[in-house]
């Protein structure tokens, strides 16, 4: 799931932002369009669109802890903080928000 979400976003030409990324390599098609508006820092509060997708991926219950490790991680949940202060990449936010996907969401048999 974390290698589809990364082919996605780096896929060429451009089709999925970060958001659309993970939730896709997840499997959600459905939520590819209402993802659409969450890159580039138009998440939810500023919020990194990969992780506000993983977030939502996640049950509610492990939702914190995700979103702990992320900031563990890449030193905050803020799109501008990490591309400005802290350079992590997209796509290793993308890479990460898919692994705390595979990690944390409930698993369909």
């Amino acid at each position: 799931m974390t290698k589809k979400a990364v082919e996605l976003f780096t896929a060429t030409p451009k089709l999925h932002n970060c958001a659309q990324a993970v939730a896709a390599g997840a499997g959600r098609e459905d939520l590819v369009d209402r993802y659409a508006a969450m890159g580039g820092g138009k998440a939810p509060e500023g919020m990194c669109g990969a992780l506000y997708a993983a977030l939502q991926l996640i049950p509610e219950s492990r939702r914190e802890i995700a979103r702990q490790k992320f900031v563990f991680f890449a030193g905050s949940d803020s799109c501008v903080t990490l591309k400005m202060r802290n350079r992590t990449s997209c796509i290793r936010c993308v890479e990460k928000a898919a692994e705390l996907v595979e990690s944390l969401a409930v698993k369909k048999a």
